[in-house]
């Protein structure tokens, strides 16, 4: 048996903008990407901590430390510029190895998105 879990997280950073007109996508910095894990392409769930709202979108790369968070399309119309969100990826393993899996977890500083 086949079962979804958390791959990676990304916990508690800051929206950095949101642009409405742009093609659907969530903006990431390169290096908080890299500190956990995901990669360009990768489907994402977001869990905005300001108003509940869950939705599901794909990672573009960011510049590498700029603390970039940024909703494009449509997803700008569930999450604000400022809003303090999560960024989830999931995997699906074989049962048996999802009992051992850690997943990878950061917790940027959520006033400039850094690692330090």
């Amino acid at each position: 048996m086949q079962i979804e879990v958390v791959k990676s997280k990304i916990h508690r950073v800051t929206v950095t903008g949101a642009e409405l007109n742009y093609i659907g996508s969530i903006t990431v910095d390169e290096t908080l990407m890299e500190a956990a894990n995901i990669i360009e392409g990768e489907k994402v769930q977001i869990v905005n901590i300001n108003n509940g709202e869950r939705l599901e979108t794909y990672v573009i790369k960011g510049s590498k430390n700029s603390g970039e968070i940024t909703l494009n399309g449509p997803a700008a119309r569930k999450v604000q510029k400022g809003d303090v969100i999560i960024i989830i990826s999931y995997g699906i393993m074989d049962f048996e190895k999802a009992k051992t899996f850690k997943p990878t977890l950061i917790f940027p500083d959520e006033k400039n998105n850094s690692l330090n």
